[in-house]
């Protein structure tokens, strides 16, 4: 009997005996209790042969299974390399051999900590030395290894669920690795660390290949969809800017260059911004639009404009909505081709009747139509035919060219009444008569709602054999305008009568040498289209109330009517 052991007695010596109580200090399994280092029961064996396990029945079996034990070196040779085992003596074990020990793997979970019978340990012929070389001292009989009383030792048993089994041979990595001969290690064939089973390591790296690889194709794919979604939403996003956005704009109110654009008549707001736009004067038409989009900016009308380049939208639609700072030339309805001379040499920064002597040369050069100037007493021969309308001026604009303009118009307008054939059908020798009528009704009417009753009286006067006027038209506006004035204190009848002029009414029957002014719209369609009447005579007491007479005892009492009103107004 010894201090940590027994002898060859049938019993163990305790309480004393420090192994009392070990699992398999006897070589035997312990029974089941609570395990001093795992922290839970361990299952019980009996200690009696009852049957024979088959994995011992064959020697070779035992040896079979050894060697797969030694497929797993970093498991479990490192153990027994560093721990010194407490082996058995060579009498007792061959004297416990016909014990029932556990086998391998026969524990409800695999520890690496299975007993071996008493038949020596198989030599590793790869190993180099034999693995359980340095058991061979310092043991006892019928004592079992502490596994757990170092810090070298391998952990209490784990649960399978937590465990990490490691790929067997001749796994699945086998087929990776035959698939990705790449990525293997660079190291001669066998262990990479110098040990024998390497292999294992080998297939524990290659299973990296596939994910690898499969990482690398969600890589392309997701720069594919990236690009092509950046790319759908650059081309959405320039899509939506280019059709719906305000468009490329100047700032500022541009540049000192000058630039006269003409809009003509219909245009819309798109439109005029593609001519601006072109004439460089706005960055784009877009950007014109979308300034010009407001009830102020919507009444732009046609013409000239002098506008400076690269200005901003915003700025062009300012100046092009202010009459004021429109290079224009108006021309109001019944004006007088005097007047319109005048207005010529101010607008172009002409000296004084500098357009009136062009006119008087050019007259022949300008466009009047074949039927005008019809009448040698005929003051001038562009009257009537300097149309009522607004005209845009362009820099550096010749007096010429803006009456050749005006002269056009009028042809225009003409054509489109059909003063020809209309004049025909009403008696008249010419158009130019009808357009003298026109301006008669223009220059007598104050209010065009009186035209066209205005134009009736003129006809029933022109009529030779009425008994009221007989013939003569007996107008003011003739007399002012053969005198160069508008005034209505023209002097008497008496005294009017005795002037000698092809243009006074009071003298002479029927219509005057030629139109006395510039009939607009309105006064030729009332010319063409007389309101049915027996007037002879009419006086417009104010802008509600003209009074229309047959005889010339009713336009007397009209007329009392009339002076009143003049008298109450201040006239």
């Amino acid at each position: 009997m010894t201090e940590y052991g027994r002898g060859r007695a049938p019993e163990p010596w305790h309480p004393e005996d420090p192994l009392y109580g070990d699992q398999g200090w006897n070589g035997h399994p312990a029974q089941q209790g609570p395990m001093p280092y795992a922290g839970g029961p361990q299952e019980q064996y009996a200690q009696a042969p009852q049957h024979q396990d088959p994995q011992f029945q064959d020697p070779q079996q035992y040896e079979q299974q050894h060697q797969q034990q030694q497929q797993h070196p970093d498991q479990f040779q490192q153990q027994y390399r560093q721990v010194p085992q407490e082996g058995y003596l060579p009498h007792q074990q061959y004297q416990q051999n016909d014990q029932p020990q556990p086998a391998y793997g026969a524990q409800p979970w695999d520890t690496g900590q299975a007993q071996y019978a008493g038949a020596p340990a198989p030599v590793d012929p790869y190993a180099g030395a034999e693995p359980y070389a340095q058991q061979t001292g310092g043991g006892f009989p019928g004592e079992a290894p502490d596994l757990y009383g170092t810090p070298e030792a391998f952990p209490p048993p784990v649960p399978p669920s937590r465990r990490h089994l490691e790929p067997e041979p001749g796994s699945q990595d086998a087929d990776v690795l035959a698939e990705d001969p790449e990525e293997d290690s660079e190291l001669p064939a066998g262990d990479d660390d110098g040990r024998p089973g390497g292999g294992g390591r080998r297939a524990g790296r290659s299973k990296k290949a596939k994910p690898r690889r499969r990482g690398v194709s969600c890589l392309v794919a997701a720069v594919v969809v990236t690009a092509v979604l950046g790319g759908g939403g650059y081309y959405g996003y320039t899509f939506i800017k280019e059709r719906y956005g305000p468009g490329e704009d100047y700032a500022g109110s541009g540049l000192e260059e000058t630039v006269d654009v003409e809009i003509p008549k219909g245009a819309t707001l798109g439109q005029m911004g593609s001519i601006l736009e072109k004439a460089g004067v706005v960055a784009s038409a877009k950007a014109f639009v979308s300034a010009a989009n407001t009830p102020k900016g919507k009444g732009i009308q046609p013409g000239t404009y002098p506008l400076k380049k690269k200005m901003s939208a915003a700025a062009a639609v300012a100046l092009m909505t202010d009459p004021s700072k429109l290079n224009v030339l108006t021309i109001a309805e019944g004006s007088r081709n005097v007047q319109i001379y005048d207005a010529i040499d101010k607008k172009l920064g002409l000296q004084e009747g500098t357009t009136k002597s062009v006119a008087g040369k050019e007259f022949k050069n300008l466009g009047l139509p074949d039927w005008a100037n019809t009448n040698k007493d005929i003051k001038d021969p562009l009257e009537g035919f300097l149309y009522p309308a607004r005209y845009d001026l362009t820099k550096d604009m010749k007096p010429d060219a803006l009456l050749k303009q005006m002269v056009a118009r009028a042809n225009e307008e003409y054509t489109k009444s059909d003063v020809k054939g209309q004049a025909a059908k009403l008696g008249l020798k010419s158009p130019l008569e009808l357009v003298t009528v026109a301006s008669l009704v223009q220059a007598e009417g104050k209010y065009p709602h009186d035209f066209v009753k205005i134009s009736r009286v003129v006809y029933n006067r022109l009529k030779p054999g009425n008994t009221e006027t007989y013939g003569l038209l007996d107008f003011d506006s003739t007399v002012n305008y053969m005198k160069g004035q508008s005034t209505l204190d023209i002097g008497s009848v008496n005294d009017l009568r005795k002037i000698d002029d092809p243009y006074n009414t009071y003298r002479i029957k029927g219509l005057p040498a030629g139109p006395i002014g510039n009939p607009g719209a309105e006064s030729l369609r009332a010319a063409i289209n007389p309101e049915p009447g027996p007037w002879y005579y009419f006086v417009s007491v104010n802008e509600n109330k003209t009074l229309y007479a047959v005889t010339n005892e009713e336009q007397n009492r009209n007329r009392a009517e009339y002076e009143k009103e003049r008298q109450k107004t201040g006239q």
